[in-house]
């Protein structure tokens, strides 16, 4: 539909993975308690397909790919692209006349990010990583104000437009219950919405040294991604383990209940839950990563005393028995890993994302 002119608008550039979408839909969900439509743009490709009608809201489509770190035949594809999504992006702006325009980074932003510089939209980004990706470094250009979530970013953006902010998580990562005593020691296991065949073999094979020295193995919670669900659910059938394994879990904070200790990858949205719940972490970057992000943003919550840090060359399952052994046998040093999360808890950050969206379009006259 086309917005009113009692209404005030929003579009959310929030696709791809759920890392992008998720800390968007928060943002969304406050703004939209507030009096907003909020209306995501991004691909027919994407998480977003999945996430944000559930959410109730509206999302439209662009045609675009990737850029960075894609192959050349890839990269020409895209190019070709970009004038059909640049008029897909600026058709969208024209429709629904929004007050501002929110970016969290992805492909999918680019198209709206040049539309809203081109017809005059108040621009807010929202970056999550420690190294901002290619989409928001372009922003940074137009953009009225950048929410940057790691110091370490805040020298790709202009001085004027940077502010510090928190990712955004689901409100329920914040009551995570702590385990009761006596409960199996848990480990949560997340590679992702795409799942990661590297902390997936590292399971098993962590599973099969346990139970080849006939000790107990913790209890696992293993978000596989669909291309190694059945293989894994069958392995660890097969071993006789206490195992919950699925391509992919809708019930995440669930799950970080029943944890001690969460396995992962160092995605900016993963890590803002871990500090939400407080949940201690081994966090293992994905190497390819665009800009190697995951790698810094690893680092700055290992430095702070929350995690450990494992390359991914690294991670074995021999990797894997010794750090869970040694954690699972060391309650204060999981005790003081959650103590340094708890002081980077994202609580907040969607209402700040909120203000400052309603801050850039009031400035701009771009509210009704």
């Amino acid at each position: 539909m086309t917005r009113s002119t009692t209404e005030r608008c929003v579009l959310i550039a929030a696709g791809g993975t759920g890392g992008h979408v998720i800390p968007g839909l928060e943002v969304a969900k406050e703004l939209r308690q507030r009096g907003w439509v909020c209306v995501f743009v991004g691909t027919a490709r994407g998480f977003e397909n999945r996430l944000v009608p559930a959410a109730g809201f509206d999302l439209r489509h662009v045609p675009i790919g990737a850029l960075n770190r894609v192959s050349l035949r890839r990269r020409l594809a895209t190019l070709l692209l970009l004038p059909a999504a640049l008029s897909a992006a600026a058709g969208l702006v024209r429709r629904y006349r929004p007050a501002a325009a929110l970016s969290l980074g992805g492909y999918a932003a680019g198209p709206l990010v040049l539309a809203s510089a081109l017809l005059d939209v108040p621009l807010v980004l929202l970056e999550p990583n420690a190294r901002p990706g290619l989409a928001n470094r372009m922003a940074a250009l137009v953009a009225r104000r950048a929410l940057v979530c790691h110091p370490r970013a805040a020298n790709r953006f202009r001085a004027a437009s940077c502010q510090l902010a928190r990712l955004p998580v689901r409100k329920e990562f914040f009551e995570a219950r702590e385990k009761a005593p006596g409960e199996p020691f848990t480990v949560l296991i997340l590679g992702g919405s795409q799942g990661a065949v590297r902390l997936n073999e590292a399971a098993l094979e962590a599973v099969r040294i346990w139970r080849g020295e006939g000790r107990q193995c913790p209890r696992l919670l293993h978000q596989t991604g669909e291309r190694d669900a059945e293989g894994v659910s069958a392995a660890y059938r097969e071993a006789g383990v206490e195992a919950e394994a699925a391509a992919f879990f809708d019930n995440m904070p669930r799950l970080f209940s029943q944890a001690d200790l969460v396995v992962c990858r160092a995605g900016a949205s993963v890590i803002a839950e871990l500090c939400a719940a407080s949940k201690p972490a081994v966090l293992v970057p994905f190497p390819f990563a665009a800009d190697n992000h995951q790698q810094a943003n690893g680092a700055a919550v290992a430095d702070a005393g929350g995690a450990l840090l494992c390359d991914d060359s690294e991670w074995t399952g021999e990797r894997m028995v010794r750090e869970i052994d040694a954690l699972s046998a060391d309650p204060s040093r999981l005790q003081r890993m959650s103590r340094a999360l708890a002081k980077l808890s994202p609580r907040g950050a969607a209402e700040d994302a909120a203000d400052a969206v309603a801050q850039a379009a009031a400035r701009s006259g771009g509210l009704n």
